[in-house]
């Protein structure tokens, strides 16, 4: 790497830090989740937040988010070095932190259900679980709006692309894929037709042979799918507008 051109001076430039944060979203229960951790230090001590943390000197922005998510959460370094994470935006705002001017680089990753966390927190962080996304409202610095934005993301996301299937376990059902279209979108779909659309659709699930899961009540165990090979949706599976169903 060459040094820096003659005559220029990088102190001419007001410094500031960078961040990651990452909004991790996962359905269980019948309800859109987002992992959180109470911040345990100064500024907003108390606060629940988005994982996530200062970007260090040699460090890229994506491996301070899975750093900050594994040392925050307590996650196994092998589960967070294993999740997808989509660049969701920059979020720069001059006055977005009181210590500094500090600029975010976010994340979504989207996961199946699972546990809570089992380990306190680490760095700034002494608590971490799972909150249902629609009562993290009140988080430290823009993480309420980095949380929105990752909601609208992924709800608009999933008309296009084969996204939904990153909530589902390995093999799943096409309830438990239509569980998780109804809970981001937070509306009822037509079975029949969400079924036909789904197994109409080149690539988007993949039949388990001779696999079948009960389901509950009285009927006969529901077959399992595995993601295809497709990564967009060819037509678009598009979400209801308000009072019709698709």
């Amino acid at each position: 790497m060459t040094g820096a051109p003659a005559g220029y001076d990088p102190r001419a430039f007001e410094p500031f830090a960078v961040t990651a944060d990452l909004a991790v979203l996962t359905v269980r229960g019948g309800q859109l989740h987002v992992l959180l951790i109470r911040r345990g230090q100064d500024p907003y001590a108390g606060a629940w937040a988005l994982p996530g943390g200062f970007v260090l000197p040699r460090e890229s922005a994506e491996g301070a988010a899975r750093r900050e998510l594994a040392e925050e959460t307590g996650l196994p370094v092998a589960v967070v070095d294993a999740l997808h994470l989509e660049q969701l935006r920059t979020y720069s705002e001059p006055d977005r932190d009181p210590r500094m001017r500090v600029v975010s680089v976010a994340f979504t990753a989207l996961v199946p259900d699972m546990p809570e966390p089992t380990a306190e927190g680490g760095g700034d962080a002494d608590r971490a679980r799972w909150v249902p996304a629609g009562e993290a409202r009140q988080l430290a610095f823009d993480h309420a709006v980095i949380l929105a934005d990752a909601r609208e993301r992924v709800g608009a996301k999933l008309e296009y692309t084969c996204l939904a299937r990153a909530f589902c376990p390995p093999e799943f059902t096409l309830g438990e894929l239509q569980a998780v279209y109804e809970t981001v979108w937070g509306t009822s779909l037509d079975r029949p037709n969400f079924r036909r659309k789904v197994l109409a659709t080149p690539g988007f699930v993949e039949a388990v042979p001779g696999a079948a899961r009960l389901t509950g009540g009285r009927g006969k165990p529901a077959a399992l799918y595995r993601p295809g090979p497709a990564t967009a949706l060819h037509p678009p599976l598009l979400r209801p507008t308000e009072g019709h169903q698709r």
